[in-house]
């Protein structure tokens, strides 16, 4: 085979998955009313390959979309020891992509705060959450994209249950706590083997977590570790997971606050839809 035979096989193989990618972000935008006409998108930009991938298929969508939303990118320079600060700026200015850089030093916070050999992970990704939010404010920003896949939700599902007691994932889309703020992840119905092969297709310069990457037997690890094998050997199975988080039947769980219980001894269930439409929106955020 010649050169020009392997280059048409590879362009034919990055349009097909530029097009899944691409329709995948187009279905949980329109199922979720992620964004419409008029919004300001926040793309939160870590330098990871899920946060390129949201951004060039959010760039993508903006040509051929029926609505006009802005795009604006923000990374969060944590100050990390060796935090290459030149790779992001150089990587947008050459697309011709509008952000900004938000410094704060929450690298020295989670140093100071958790102990060695302790998980950062939680208190980085508060403490990052807080200043991106605040940040979206100053700069206009309704809607704040970020760069979670369909695995990450089905891990967080796992880790909520097996350590946390409770059946709750990531929602596609949720308003923040202070109500100020409406976060959106448009990669919610992608896979991440799909997102590594669209990252290295692009050659995008990743940029490592230095801060909680290098951890060991971090608790999300192992359950990608499970879930990756179950893909192995049971295809389908991580698919139906996610299909299942989309179609839940509380009177077949043991939550009296998603269903009332009580009221089936009458023949009845007494505010059962009602509970049901403002509870279920919690089950997941």
């Amino acid at each position: 085979m010649n050169s020009t035979d392997t280059q048409d096989k590879h362009r034919i193989r990055y349009n097909k998955l530029q097009k899944k990618l691409r329709r995948e972000v187009g279905r949980a935008i329109a199922d979720f009313n992620m964004i419409s006409d008029g919004d300001k998108v926040m793309v939160c930009l870590s330098g990871g390959k899920d946060s390129y991938t949201m951004l060039e298929i959010l760039r993508n969508l903006q040509h051929s979309a029926p609505v006009d939303f802005e795009l604006v990118a923000v990374n969060l320079d944590q100050k990390q020891p060796g935090f290459p600060e030149h790779v992001l700026p150089e990587y947008l200015e050459r697309e011709g992509v509008a952000y900004h850089i938000l410094e704060k030093d929450t690298y020295s916070i989670v140093k100071e705060k958790v102990p060695e050999g302790k998980t950062t992970c939680g208190l980085c990704s508060r403490l990052r959450r807080g200043s991106l939010y605040g940040f979206a404010e100053e700069i206009g920003a309704n809607k704040i994209a970020l760069g979670h896949h369909r695995d990450d939700i089905i891990e967080t599902l796992f880790l909520n249950m097996f350590f946390g007691g409770k059946m709750k994932a990531m929602p596609p889309k949720l308003r923040s706590d202070d109500n100020r703020n409406v976060v959106i992840r448009p990669l919610a119905y992608c896979r991440e083997k799909d997102i590594i092969r669209f990252s290295a297709y692009k050659r995008f310069p990743i940029i490592p977590c230095n801060l909680c990457g290098s951890q060991e037997n971090l608790q999300r690890q192992n359950i990608k570790e499970m879930l990756n094998r179950w893909d192995r050997e049971f295809p389908g199975r991580v698919e139906n997971i996610f299909s299942a988080v989309q179609n839940i039947a509380p009177s077949q769980l043991a939550d009296t606050r998603l269903f009332d219980f009580e009221s089936l001894e009458e023949g009845v269930n007494r505010g059962g839809v009602d509970a049901h439409r403002l509870d279920v929106l919690n089950l997941f955020g």
